[in-house]
């Protein structure tokens, strides 16, 4: 069968069964009390909405990856990774793990992918000028790969704090790798991101504002995981010189909100897993977006830099060096451009009916925590 035959049915399988499972799930979340109870500020929501969205998005990814896929190694440490990962979140969405639990069970997932041979052994160098074409990670492989797999499983579920933004930012993401998966061509990458994209595609009219059900973490991480392992099988192992941006740009939104929120808490001399009103959807509510437009702006954002990632897996190093710099320098001059309105609207005090401070809507209920964030 046609590769391109494969990826529009592994699309067609996960959006059909993720949009159609997800009342099913909505009735299993009511049923077993996985309930998100509006009971604080950070709520926007004004009436108990059901989580474990997320199982409706595994059975459609999983369903997919299994019909249109050959089960190699990589592929099936991805999968068993993915039902812990969903175990994880199905536990938590129903009782409150701790963080510590949390992050155990996060570390042993990444491991199972390690362990099944998903490792970033190196990477391409981000010096474009240097002679050596890629770094060896040797004996540093295994944490870092540890390291990124979870990172991003929790950035994810970082972000996951307004209706339909980290389900629409993850399906950015995935099509951003299918289209490179096609050109590099990495086949399993393809599908497999193909199966993810539909599966997200097939929730999303079910969680777009006004959401009817949250994915919770069960979906968050589920997300994330799956994010963080294929980009190792489909952009880490290319000796293209400018590879090494890639993954970053694909994943920018969430790996950029989850660093400036670590990076901001300790410059406060607050402890880093502290939850705050500081993330990139809080700042741009305080400055007046509604929430669809607050996840519209964020879509965008995510849908440029992975045209950026796309332009760079295609042009040579000089274009697409020049490229990257343009970009940062964009984003430094919209920081700085914002900046005053931002540290305005976050300053104790500010009337709350004037910078929308009670939209702060965490779309699961540790949207903005980071796992050890319980308030």
């Amino acid at each position: 069968m046609p590769l391109y035959a494969k990826i529009g049915i592994a699309v067609a399988v996960a959006l059909t069964l993720s949009f159609a499972s997800t009342p099913l799930v909505k009735l299993f979340a009511q049923r077993v009390g996985a309930i998100d109870i509006p009971k604080d500020t950070r709520r926007i929501h004004k009436t108990p909405i059901p989580r474990l969205g997320g199982l409706a998005i595994f059975i459609g990814f999983l369903a997919g990856v299994v019909i249109l896929t050959e089960l190699t190694e990589p592929i099936r440490g991805i999968l068993i990774g993915s039902v812990i990962i969903v175990i994880l979140g199905v536990i938590d969405d129903i009782f409150s793990l701790r963080a510590y639990i949390k992050f155990t069970v996060q570390i042993v997932a990444a491991l199972v992918a390690v362990y099944h041979d998903i490792v970033i052994e190196y990477f391409s160098n981000p010096f474009v000028f240097n002679p050596t074409g890629f770094i060896d990670l040797s004996y540093f492989s295994i944490p870092i790969t540890v390291i990124w797999i979870v990172a991003i499983t929790n950035s994810v579920n970082l972000i996951d704090g307004l209706d339909g933004l980290a389900v629409g930012v993850s399906t950015i993401s995935s099509i951003v790798m299918l289209i490179i998966a096609l050109i590099v061509p990495e086949p399993d990458v393809a599908i497999i991101m193909a199966a993810l994209a539909g599966a997200c595609i097939g929730f999303l009219p079910h969680n777009f504002n006004p959401a009817k059900i949250f994915m919770g973490d069960t979906g968050a991480l589920l997300l994330g995981y799956v994010l963080a392992t294929v980009s190792i099988m489909g952009l880490f192992k290319f000796y293209a010189v400018v590879s090494f941006a890639a993954p970053f740009l694909v994943l920018a939104v969430p790996l950029f909100d989850t660093s400036f929120a670590f990076l901001r808490r300790l410059l406060k001399g607050q402890n880093p897993m502290s939850p705050d009103r500081g993330h990139f959807h809080h700042r741009l509510l305080d400055l007046g977006l509604s929430q669809k437009q607050a996840v519209v702006v964020l879509y965008t954002i995510s849908g440029f830099l992975g045209v950026v990632a796309v332009v760079i897996m295609t042009s040579d190093k000089l274009r697409a060096l020049i490229l990257v710099i343009a970009v940062l320098i964009a984003a430094v001059i919209v920081f700085f451009a914002f900046r005053g309105k931002w540290k305005g609207a976050s300053q104790p005090g500010v009337d709350a009916s004037d910078s929308q401070t009670e939209i702060t809507t965490p779309e699961s209920k540790d949207s903005t925590h980071l796992p050890g964030d319980k308030g």
